[in-house]
This record gives structure tokens, sequence and C-alpha cells, in this order.
């Protein structure tokens, strides 16, 4: 897979991952899952650390991963590995946690985890691959 296919796989899933922490941002509360789920982890301890939601930190994350697809080189291949595995952990520990703490899930969250999850492993993909120099 080229350089080129990975950008474009990782710039389309950090969209998506956009879309749903902007919508789960928007909704807050009242997000509809299906589960009844979503309120419970929503209004959870964790939803909010220092006064910011942590859709807003998933949104500025995803939209930092993107902006990584437009720093050249190493450097941008390192950005956004870091930030794409830093982001898989928060997800997997909020996803952990709210199965374990709260016995329940938010399906818009766990949508989240998983783009989150397929980031991290195309752009450590994509790290890897790199021109040898």
């Amino acid at each position: 897979m080229t350089d080129n296919r990975l950008r474009l796989i990782i710039g389309i899933l950090a969209v998506i991952g956009i879309g749903i922490a902007t919508y789960i941002t928007i909704e807050g509360k009242g997000v509809t899952c299906g589960t009844g789920g979503c309120a419970t982890v929503l209004t959870s301890e964790y939803s909010d650390k220092f006064g910011i939601s942590t859709s807003i930190i998933g949104v500025v994350g995803y939209v930092m991963i993107l902006g990584s697809l437009f720093i050249r080189g190493d450097l941008g291949r390192m950005t956004g590995a870091l930030l794409a595995l830093v982001g898989f952990g928060v997800s997997a520990f909020l996803t952990v946690w709210s199965i374990t703490t709260l016995e329940t899930t938010c399906r818009w969250c766990l949508a989240s985890a998983v783009t989150m999850t397929l980031i991290a492993i195309f752009t450590v993909i994509r790290l890897l691959r790199a021109p040898s120099r």
C-alpha cells in the first residue's frame, strides 16, 4: 500500500471520527443509541475532564490527526502515529471503564473507539513503511 493510499484511508477515517465526535458533542446527553447506555456514559465522571467534554477532546484529536497528514516526511508520520496511539489508549481506557464500572456502553463512543483503533493501525503501518534513509 502506497503512502498516498494510507494517507487517504487515514484522512477518511479522521473525517468520520470528526463527524462522530461532533455529533456526540452537539447532542450531549441527548445522544440516542438504542441501549440507554449513551446517557449513562455521557453523564459519567469521565465524560468531562478539567471542564472540557471528552467528545470535544476527541474532535480536536481527530482534527490534529487529519492535520498531520499535511506535514511532509518523518515528522508527519511520527506526529500522526503518536496522536493516534494516544487516542487509541484513551479510547481503550474509556471503553474498558464504561464496561467494567458503568456496566454499559455508548454505541457512538464505541464507533469512535473503533475508528481511532483503525487510524492507529494505519498510522503505524504508514510509519513502519516509511522509506529508509
